[in-house]
């Protein structure tokens, strides 16, 4: 364990103040980062807010129109484009009548099109892509001061991006990096061309962020990686992940380790062990089936089978028998026939997953799969993902009603119940990663976000649990380090901000982070 707790931090990247963080009349111009895609998306995010901030730029507020819109884009689904671009439509009249307004792309498809956004929507000023996030003030500043647009993208990793300033969005949770890029071929995938190959970083590194983040008030991280537990590649130590698992238990305060996504050609049961041993990994595991057919598996160049999918399957949950497992799977890839599909169904039946991200195949220029023939029709796609859906909503539904009855410790979150305010209920998240909306009954204090509450379990539907207490019950609260960070956020979020300055304390977004994922 000694080896893994004491390897030296990286030096920290500074951002130097921008010139470009005021405006012409002296005030501190606004920023407003959104985000397409998935949680490594959102955490790239983190990172662009916390560089911007870094150089004196400050967050809008709700409703406010910022003086600078980044879009961190993702180029997995075929839609992204279509997404980015009309969204840039949108922006220009904005930025027609917003004098001084700046508009970034990033990310993914920024690095994938490169000249080609420029070319489509010549009103952009910066173009970074996924190798040189902390070159976005500079870029900013550089665009204002030539008065063209910048166009910058690198073919291999800059800095490591998790050395980076950070503006975090939860105060109970955190992402923490553990690696990027990735070294698999899989043909219907387009993120290894674009992130590089996989880059791991030191376990003392890891570690030491997690502390800050737990002495900072958050209880819980997700440690995010492309293959997440194939970290260790890099270094040569293939029971990395497993000790790192290990070692993050053992930082007093974390309550809660989880991790996305994982593998499962490189899933082993010291994983499993070091899942089961350690008490802050939570039970729920979200793994990759793509497709429950052996045939279009070796297509998609995932190196493993149906029969070893279901096989981990099996061993998590003799360790962690109220494991829920979440999965990815992918509908209509080229040239799957209708045995192929029903051996997804098959597999999907066996697994019992607790929810599914379900995709219909699309072409992606650039992949393997993008040329390969018998593409599957859009009306025969089209029936099967209507037939997976209406299956993995039955058996979400079951497992769930399974939950009826049991006790459940909920972290408070903020966001994720969008009919709160009309249902007087509040949500968070259980143990094993189900949403729960619970009552809070008109005798009891109200928790904070970062607070963990006691419900008992009263009714299931596929995509959540509700909580109603009996009447005249109370609900138990354990106040935490996580709630109190939350009432001093919310103390230093009433302070106006000063018109002379960057760095004055503004109203931050607080919650999980939304995902504006397309299917």
């Amino acid at each position: 364990m000694a080896d893994i707790m004491t390897s030296p931090s990286a030096t920290p990247t500074l951002i130097a103040p921008s010139a470009a963080a005021r405006g012409v009349d002296g005030h501190v111009r606004t920023y407003e980062v959104r985000t397409f895609g998935c949680q490594m998306n959102v955490h790239d995010s983190e990172r662009l807010s916390g560089s911007l901030e870094s150089a004196g730029y400050l967050r809008a507020e709700a409703g406010e129109e910022a003086d600078i819109v980044v879009i961190n884009t993702c180029a997995v689904r075929d839609n992204a484009a279509g997404k980015l671009y009309g969204t840039l439509g949108h922006l220009k009249s904005r930025k027609d009548k917003h004098e001084g307004m700046q508009i970034a792309v990033g990310g993914c498809l920024a690095q994938m099109d490169k000249e080609a956004v420029l070319d489509k929507a010549p009103w952009v000023d910066v173009v970074f892509g996924t190798h040189n996030m902390g070159s976005l003030p500079s870029l900013l500043e550089r665009a204002r001061h030539n008065g063209e647009a910048e166009l910058e993208i690198l073919e291999s990793l800059e800095i490591f991006p998790s050395t980076l300033p950070t503006k975090r969005e939860s105060v109970h949770s955190g992402w923490v990096s553990i690696s990027v890029g990735c070294n698999n071929t899989c043909t219907f995938c387009i993120v290894p061309s674009l992130r590089g190959k996989e880059k791991d970083r030191r376990p003392g590194d890891i570690l030491n962020e997690i502390r800050l983040l737990v002495e900072d008030g958050a209880m819980e991280v997700t440690l995010l990686g492309q293959n997440v537990n194939s970290y260790g590649v890099e270094f040569g130590d293939r029971q990395a992940f497993g000790k790192l698992l290990r070692a993050a238990g053992e930082i007093p305060g974390l309550e809660r380790i989880r991790f996305t996504s994982p593998h499962p050609a490189a899933f082993t049961d010291d994983v499993i062990d070091a899942m089961a041993e350690t008490p802050a990994v939570m039970p729920q595991l979200h793994m990759p089936l793509q497709s429950g057919s052996d045939r279009v598996l070796k297509a998609m160049r995932r190196s493993y089978r149906s029969e070893k999918f279901l096989g981990i399957l099996d061993r998590v949950r003799a360790k962690m028998p109220h494991a829920a497992i979440s999965t990815d799977i992918i509908v209509g890839f080229p040239g799957e026939t209708d045995e192929d599909f029903e051996d997804t169904m098959r597999v999907v039946e066996q697994a019992r997953f607790a929810t599914a991200f379900t995709f219909q195949y699309s072409i992606r220029e650039g992949t393997p799969a993008a040329t390969m023939p018998d593409q599957v029709p859009k009306e025969v796609v089209q029936q099967r993902y209507e037939r997976l859906l209406a299956l993995q909503e039955r058996i979400s539904l079951e497992e769930n009603q399974k939950q009826v009855g049991r006790e459940l410790q909920v972290l408070v979150s903020t966001g994720e119940g969008k009919k709160d305010a009309a249902t007087h209920r509040l949500t968070g998240r259980a143990e094993d990663n189900r949403l729960v909306h619970f009552e809070v009954p008109d005798a009891s204090p109200v928790p904070r976000p970062g607070d963990v509450v006691s419900v008992v379990v009263t009714h299931a539907a596929p995509f959540h649990l509700l909580a109603d207490a009996p009447e005249g019950a109370s609900l138990r609260i354990r106040r935490t380090r996580s709630g109190d960070a939350w009432d001093r956020s919310q103390a230093e979020s009433c302070a106006v901000p000063a018109s002379s300055g960057a760095g004055t304390a503004r109203a931050v977004s607080l919650g999980l982070p939304s995902l504006r994922v397309g299917v």
